[in-house]
């Protein structure tokens, strides 16, 4: 789900995935009207964790929607957002071929930054105002099934499935990323957020259900605080801090 000011929208993954439109009013959530938008994406292909859509998420200024295939075309595409709420007809399609394009975020700079899974790396990219995207830099980590990313403090969080661990990096203003190490978190690492002002990043481990919990130091450590096991929430995905 992504969420900018009032507009909200969230990604279905099935039956070829598509995003659809919401308005925040008192609390509650009202569907807009012809917002649904279709990724076209084979339903058939498996196996199907690989080959539904990522994730979703707004620019910094919230005239884009970005989503990312995975495997399932490993694009990443990018529609216009109106000031209805509605979004462009079509995506602009950036296909970025093996890469297979997962966790979506935003460097200080305003860079696009994507969790590759195909190649256990962060990548950063320069996002036109038109929704094509051009390659800045890409660092890998030696890591296993790199498939999320969150931001905290103007660093880089890579969270390592396979590996069971979070990739710390940094990134310069060009967008150039450096990788400066690996922590250690609870098995099966998922997703990732920070605390509002990034000092504290929670991830969640899905192994046993279990989130950790970290103090992100002014260079990017981070150092851990303690962790909290969520009851029926093994397997689960998606963490959100306020």
């Amino acid at each position: 789900m992504a969420v900018h000011g009032d507009l909200v929208y969230a990604l279905n993954a099935e039956n070829g995935g598509s995003v659809q439109g919401y308005r925040v009013f008192l609390g509650k959530l009202f569907p807009i009207p012809g917002s649904n938008r279709p990724l076209g994406l084979n339903p058939t292909a498996t196996p199907q964790f690989t080959n539904t859509p990522g994730q979703v998420a707004f620019s910094p200024g919230g005239s884009q929607l970005i989503v990312t295939t995975k495997m399932n075309g490993s694009d990443i595409d990018v529609f216009a957002v109106h000031l209805s709420g509605r979004l462009s007809h079509s995506p602009v399609v950036n296909s970025v071929p093996g890469t297979v394009p997962f966790g979506v975020s935003f460097d200080q700079a305003g860079h696009l930054v994507i969790a590759d899974s195909g190649t256990n790396a962060l990548a950063t990219y320069s996002l036109s105002p038109g929704g094509a995207v051009t390659l800045i830099d890409s660092a890998g980590n030696s890591q296993a099934a790199t498939c999320w990313v969150a931001s905290a403090r103007g660093f880089l969080f890579a969270s390592n499935a396979g590996s069971g661990d979070v990739s710390r990096y940094s990134a310069a203003a060009s967008g150039s990323l450096t990788l400066l190490g690996e922590t250690a978190t609870d098995a099966g690492t998922v997703d990732a957020s920070a605390s509002l002002g990034g000092h504290f990043l929670y991830v969640q481990t899905g192994a046993s259900g279990i989130v950790d919990e970290y103090r992100v130091g002014s260079a990017g450590s981070l150092t851990k605080i303690g962790s909290v096991t969520v009851a029926g929430a093994a397997g689960g995905e998606g963490i959100v801090a306020a």
